[in-house]
């Protein structure tokens, strides 16, 4: 990689769209919206083309699956998810993402909570560059709310830099990658699975060698007690080693579909 697409994708902040197909539970990427220099653009993805076959159309405010979109304002479609700063729980939001307040804009709100747009959109961002071989993610835990009591009162004792553990569900129903977070046993009798980690970061994983995925850390960020949500409990920071030569999410479903420039 060239210095000068380091200096690129170190300043171009993306977030990712998937829909899910309702029959087979199936996510495809779709979208993909940069933002860098101010400018916000919004392209369609090759993943777009194989949802289309399962029933995915065109979001309305971007009728067109080749067209590029720009505006120096968030689209709607995203504005509309990020709450407002006038709501009297905002402050407390922002804690739990673990966000300072004066870098607490669209991009870095909607990367931190992975927002449901619908029953059939959700968000998802790109992992930030570390170093030559490592990227790293936030993301809350998934499934929380389905894990056995003991496990939902051990997350509340979980303390930030904890090491969590990451386990292969090779039978889940839904999802041939799914990787479980599970505590690192430090206590006795202490394996508890918390819920999984979410199913986009699993897939990069699965493409990784043995090795790099091994040298994989999970760690805790933060622990949000109630009121906060469930969903919005265990904050971690995964770091992915990364030996290969082209970045997470640089699979042909990731791909612009526009055929013009895609970045400011």
């Amino acid at each position: 990689m060239s210095l000068r697409q380091v200096a690129t994708e170190a300043s171009t902040r993306t977030l990712y769209l998937a829909w899910q197909d309702p029959d087979s539970r199936r996510w495809y990427t779709v979208g993909k919206l940069d933002h860098a220099k101010g400018m916000y653009v919004f392209n369609y993805t090759r993943g777009a083309l194989e949802a289309k076959k399962r029933g995915f159309t065109p979001i309305v405010s971007f009728p067109e699956l080749r067209e590029t979109y720009r505006s120096d304002r968030i689209f709607p479609l995203f504005a509309n998810q990020v709450m407002s700063r006038s709501r009297p729980e905002y402050a407390d939001y922002i804690q739990w993402l673990s966000i300072a307040e004066d870098k607490a804009d669209p991009i870095a709100i909607l990367a931190r909570s992975g927002e449901h747009m619908t029953d059939t959109l959700e968000i998802f961002p790109h992992p930030e560059r570390q170093s030559d071989e490592a990227y790293s993610a936030h993301f809350f835990v998934h499934g929380l709310r389905h894990q056995s009591t003991c496990a939902v009162e051990r997350s509340m004792r979980l303390e930030p830099q904890e090491d969590l553990l990451l386990m292969s569900d090779i039978q889940n129903p839904y999802d041939d990658n799914a990787l479980a977070v599970r505590t690192a046993e430090k206590e006795e009798q202490d394996m508890h699975i918390l819920g999984y980690l979410p199913r986009y970061l699993a897939g990069e994983l699965a493409t990784l060698d043995d090795s790099d995925v091994s040298k994989s850390r999970v760690t805790v960020v933060r622990v949000n007690p109630p009121p906060a949500p469930i969903h919005f409990r265990i904050l971690c920071r995964l770091t992915m080693q990364w030996s290969r030569h082209t970045p997470p999410f640089s699979g042909a479903d990731y791909e612009p579909l526009s055929s013009g420039p895609t970045a400011p």
